[in-house]
């Protein structure tokens, strides 16, 4: 029966061993299997309750199951799942990404976030007509070619030289990456000024994983990149109508040119998007700039109706007044929980992000770059981690997801499991 304890969970970790390279979907372990999710919460096979913290690593932003966006998909599967041609939803939901987000004038879907990351440096290639992107260490933007430069150095390298982060990769992938570290603004407008003929775009997450922009980074970032006419590109899959209904964008006061979304604009199906200025995005448009300007864009699924109805639902939630209110609150409290937990067990920590994400890294030091983040004790975290399982909450290796179906039993529940796991990882110290 559904919910009960019955070893079919276990099977199929032994199963997945067997026919999934690493036994898992490359995501995360493959030691849970997780059956069915409502509102806050989450099931394994194995009939084990969570409040979960990972939501689906960010998409499920309203919750799982919510009956509206449940609503909105089942009535489009039964009139069909994809045309490949225009329809409706994917339009209404352009418009709604149009009147909310402020860079966008225009709107080109995907499937996943590192198809938008990757059309959008295109785009930037196309439009300046040079090949060279600016990224910052330790900056994801999907899994292509260029997003893998310098995305998690072991080693990190000498500015701007980029490292290449996984087998497969041709090496001179890395001669058209520029690398400069996150909220140093100093050292991005010197690497800007000494290659700004040679540069495409810029490319950067405007909460960069956990970090923060420090005041007056994005700012800066901003007028450099329009002295020059340089298309500056927020990479928004993450923050995308998550810290405000327009995005990072709206909620740091900077407004890129060419922006990507993902996650919450799906409402938990596989959709993400490019969108901006409507000069950039015309290089989409053949009849526009002809064939020499012209980037092709195909995807069986971009925009397919379920997931654009899935959306548009999803953003229907997040319109309702206190929506967002509600998001922060919890966030907070989560987030205040975690780190007292943490403190009054005698951990140095930090605990960097905004209230709808955010995670707890083991260290005294300030965080505010991919470097300093490395100086984090990441064996403490992996022991944590793993007693907060242990105690019924889900999360990833390294962010907190926060939902507006969060409770006031859920936050409790979590601060409990923080309370109890660093306890017990005190106590199994020296």
């Amino acid at each position: 029966m559904d919910g009960m304890v019955d070893g079919r969970g276990q099977a199929l970790v032994q199963t997945a061993r067997q026919v999934l390279p690493g036994g898992s979907l490359g995501n995360m372990d493959g030691d849970a299997i997780i059956q069915r999710g409502k509102a806050g919460r989450v099931w394994d096979m194995e009939g084990r309750e969570y409040v979960d913290l990972l939501l689906g690593s960010g998409p499920m932003l309203v919750g799982h199951a919510h009956p509206e966006v449940t609503a909105a998909a089942h009535e489009q599967i039964a009139l069909g799942t994809t045309f490949f041609a225009n329809n409706e939803h994917s339009i209404r939901l352009a418009e709604a990404i149009v009147d909310a987000v402020p860079c966008a004038e225009q709107v080109r879907y995907t499937s996943s976030g590192t198809e938008a990351d990757s059309y959008a440096m295109r785009l930037a290639r196309a439009f300046r007509r040079r090949d060279k992107i600016l990224k910052f260490e330790g900056g994801y933007h999907g899994m292509s070619d260029y997003a893998m430069m310098s995305l998690w150095p072991a080693k990190p390298g000498n500015f701007p030289l980029a490292s290449i982060d996984s087998a497969g990769i041709p090496a001179n992938t890395r001669d058209n990456v520029l690398v400069a570290p996150y909220n140093d603004l100093q050292a991005v407008q010197d690497l800007i000024r000494a290659n700004h003929d040679e540069l495409a775009g810029v490319i950067v997450e405007p909460m960069q994983r956990l970090v923060s922009p420090v005041a007056g980074f994005l700012q800066g970032l901003r007028e450099i990149t329009a002295q020059y006419g340089i298309p500056l590109i927020f990479d928004e899959v993450v923050t995308g109508f998550r810290l405000a209904y327009g995005g990072g964008q709206t909620y740091y006061g900077v407004t890129p040119d060419l922006c990507t979304m993902g996650k919450v604009i799906g409402g938990g199906f596989p959709l993400a998007a490019v969108a901006g200025r409507a000069d950039i995005m015309a290089h989409f448009d053949r009849a526009i700039v002809g064939e020499a300007g012209f980037t092709p864009q195909i995807g069986t699924l971009s925009g397919n109706p379920v997931a654009a109805a899935a959306g548009l639902a999803t953003l229907a939630v997040l319109r309702q007044p206190g929506a967002y209110e509600r998001i922060f609150a919890n966030g907070n409290a989560i987030r205040t929980g975690l780190e007292k937990a943490l403190r009054d067990a005698g951990f140095a920590v930090q605990v960097p992000g905004e209230p709808p994400m955010f995670d707890a890294l083991f260290t005294a030091n300030p965080v505010q770059d991919y470097r300093s983040t490395l100086a984090a004790d990441a064996v403490l975290s992996k022991r944590f981690n793993a007693l907060v399982r242990e105690r019924g909450v889900f999360k990833s290796a390294g962010k907190i997801y926060i939902s507006l179906a969060h409770d006031e039993v859920d936050i409790a529940q979590a601060i409990e499991a923080f309370t109890g796991a660093a306890q017990a990882l005190r106590a199994s110290l020296p």
